[in-house]
């Protein structure tokens, strides 16, 4: 990557996001459909990929000044220290300083340490994303995950140690226990421990059966790996509960935060921003044109290229926005989009508010979704896409 700040957009602004893909797993969880694999101990495939990633950055437009910055994967942080090093180092010269908003960092708490930490927080990242899941040892060792309960409390202090400013906590619910009892109590131990811990930000998502995956092996053969959806949608409800009783703020449909803490990235991808990803399996969404490289080591490719018509991008963008709690204002969205939701899907909204899936507010400048219905969304969803 060539050494240089950022350059910006008039008036000193930056714009859009950055993605880099850390294709590299110590193992592959059990339910995890992400593009990565076990990197060998060598580190020579962690030397291939940094490699890759440097050559496509070189292609990356020179005016490209990207307000928030995400290290994805896989899990970054089980890299090579040295391979980590560099990456860190190659974004900060060139697209960090003065102007980025947040960088985000994924992490396992199993392969944190203070050496990689020091490293986040010398090249100025803000954020750190830790995948808890649970805190329980039975739900860790069924989703397949390779740390214990005590790793997370050790990688929330050591992240706290090192002076990074935000950490938030992933958190996973609704694996079949062995009783509904079993499940919800679990849930209840988990709000506990992550609210113990004073995060900055958590998300909670429900387990998914996605094919491919080594739970979906076990289900094909008969065994139940997920909780019925009653169950989990109890399970969700707790969560938001017990959540919003802490303090957090939910602003999204999996995403809750202190004021001031929500994942500036993430809001990016809903409210239909640009971004450029890099790395296997990233996806980018820039100058209007929808691209995603191939899932394929050691070298990557674009797959697909894609223009869409700004009628079907308005509706995937109103879609998208509407997983936030506080929906879409009209004028909003219209500045977004240059549509107006009504040209749009005026009927479809119409019927949806009819039905009471979802809220129209303040004489029709406001839409949302009632809180009854974020679990169901995707009926909503279907309807207006």
């Amino acid at each position: 990557m060539k050494r240089k700040q950022p350059e910006r957009e008039s008036g000193g602004a930056r714009a859009g996001g950055l993605y880099v893909h850390v294709p590299f797993c110590v193992r592959k969880c059990a339910y995890c459909a992400f593009y990565s694999r076990a990197a060998g101990g060598d580190g020579r495939e962690a030397e291939s990929w940094w490699e890759g990633i440097r050559r496509e950055a070189e292609a990356v437009p020179e005016g490209f000044a990207p307000a928030t910055v995400f290290i994805g994967g896989g899990t970054p942080t089980s890299l090579p220290e040295g391979v980590f090093a560099r990456m860190l180092e190659a974004v900060a010269s060139r697209w960090g300083g003065e102007g980025l908003r947040e960088w985000t960092v994924e992490a396992n708490p199993g392969t944190l340490s203070p050496g990689k930490l020091r490293r986040m927080r010398e090249a100025g990242v803000t954020r750190i994303s830790l995948g808890a899941q649970s805190f329980s040892p039975e739900a860790l060792a069924a989703l397949g995950r390779i740390h214990s309960p005590g790793d997370i409390r050790d990688a929330v202090s050591m992240a706290r140690e090192a002076g990074i400013p935000q950490v938030s906590l992933d958190l996973m619910y609704g694996w079949a226990a062995a009783s509904a009892r079993a499940a919800l109590d679990t849930v209840r131990a988990d709000i506990d421990a992550a609210v113990a811990l004073a995060p900055d930000h958590l998300s909670a998502y429900c387990l998914e059966v996605e094919p491919g995956t080594p739970l979906a092996a076990l289900q094909d053969r008969g065994r139940a790996v997920a909780a019925p959806p009653a169950l989990q949608r109890r399970a969700y409800e707790l969560i938001r509960r017990g959540l919003a009783a802490a303090g957090f703020g939910q602003y999204e449909l999996s995403n809750f935060a202190r004021p001031g803490c929500e994942c500036r990235h993430n809001l990016l991808y809903w409210t239909g921003g640009a971004y450029i990803g890099l790395g296997p399996a990233a996806h980018s969404h820039w100058n209007g044109e929808r691209r995603g490289n191939s899932a394929s080591l050691p070298e990557w490719h674009v797959e697909f290229r894609e223009t869409l018509p700004p009628r079907r991008k308005a509706c995937e963008t109103l879609v998208m926005g509407l997983r936030r709690t506080a929906g879409w204002g009209r004028e909003e969205f219209r500045a977004v989009t240059g549509f107006d939701w009504v040209e749009l899907r005026g009927s479809e909204i119409e019927r949806l508010v009819a039905d009471g899936l979802l809220l129209s507010e303040r004489g029709g400048e406001r839409i949302r979704l009632p809180a009854s219905g974020f679990f169901t969304s995707d009926a909503v969803f279907a309807a207006l896409v």
